[in-house]
């Protein structure tokens, strides 16, 4: 299946996109960041669920600011489509792809002695639960999840990555690193604590850049901004989750570190990445020309203007 093909016959001009990203990061990164020293002032744990909801919506908000108010762009292109007739390949591998990642990290850290692949810890989890349905509890609670992974993804993955211009592979690079650094200040307000913090922040960057590859792929392949945002609950609620629970200390806390709990993934993410870049990927992407974008749409179901349904409106809440 080729790349859903972007709608840009109303693109902004160049001072107008300028402005949407000052706008967009102006709420992005000053509304997240003031919530997360704000709310440890206060003392509030940003492991909460609930207290992390206004950090992670901050990038939707300042994309639908940016998009309606200061560019006057609009939402043609943003993928709020669910499409799922066409892009149910993608729902699948966005479902199932965390499942095989963990496996992956499992895999890599038993051959590397870091693990002897006890399932204890997951027996125990939920007592009087067999392992499997605990994972499959998981693996079925992520659509119920994905409004709540929305605001990340509708702001970076389907406004800026678009916007940083450059080709697709340099658009990725580019929104992943700023993807990370969005997070770096959750590393000294105890939502992750690496023993090494420069070593952690690294990895942590690698780790960032490689998903959002992922997630990108997923959206420019689907058209839809929803494939991106399931993949991104099977991330927290699954990959990191089942890590977390298989690689604990009988005692409390993690056997391995945060550190080792983050690279672990980045083994079968590389390796995914790397196939999704010799298979040529992101190529036909890359090489659609303005004049077919805006003959083609964005792909119909309820997407833009070229579509069955007409224009897309703003999201509802994440």
């Amino acid at each position: 299946m080729n790349a859903v093909p972007l709608l840009d016959t109303a693109a902004p001009s160049d001072s107008a996109r300028r402005r949407g990203l000052v706008a967009f990061f102006a709420i992005a990164f000053g509304g997240a960041w003031l919530w997360v020293l704000g709310a440890n002032a206060l003392g509030q744990s940003l492991v909460n669920p609930l207290v992390q909801l206004p950090f992670a919506f901050m990038p939707a908000l300042g994309a639908i600011v940016a998009r309606r108010w200061v560019t006057r762009e609009g939402f043609a292109d943003a993928g709020l489509g669910l499409r799922l007739r066409g892009a149910w390949p993608y729902y699948v591998a966005a479902w199932l792809g965390p499942l095989a990642i963990t496996a992956g990290a499992a895999g890599t850290a038993v051959l590397l002695g870091l693990w002897d692949g006890d399932l204890a810890p997951l027996r125990d989890a939920l007592p009087g639960v067999p392992w499997w349905l605990t994972v499959l509890l998981l693996v079925s609670v992520m659509p119920l999840l994905a409004p709540v992974y929305w605001g990340e993804e509708f702001g970076w993955t389907s406004y800026l990555r678009p916007r940083v211009g450059g080709g697709q592979l340099r658009s990725i690079t580019v929104t992943g690193l700023i993807w990370a650094v969005w997070h770096y200040p959750l590393a000294f307000v105890g939502y992750v604590e690496f023993g090494n913090v420069g070593a952690g922040l690294l990895v942590w960057t690698v780790s960032f850049l490689l998903q959002e590859m992922l997630l990108a792929w997923l959206f420019i392949r689907s058209g839809s901004i929803w494939t991106a945002a399931l993949a991104h609950a099977g991330n927290n609620m699954v990959l990191s989750l089942l890590l977390a629970v298989l690689m604990e200390d009988p005692d409390g806390g993690d056997r391995l570190g945060a550190t080792t709990l983050t690279w672990l993934p980045i083994i079968p993410m590389a390796l995914l990445c790397g196939w999704l870049l010799w298979r040529g990927a992101f190529r036909d992407a890359a090489r659609k020309s303005p004049r077919r974008h805006a003959r083609e749409g964005f792909g119909g179901e309820g997407c833009g203007p070229a579509g069955r349904r007409g224009r897309s409106g703003p999201p509802g809440p994440r």
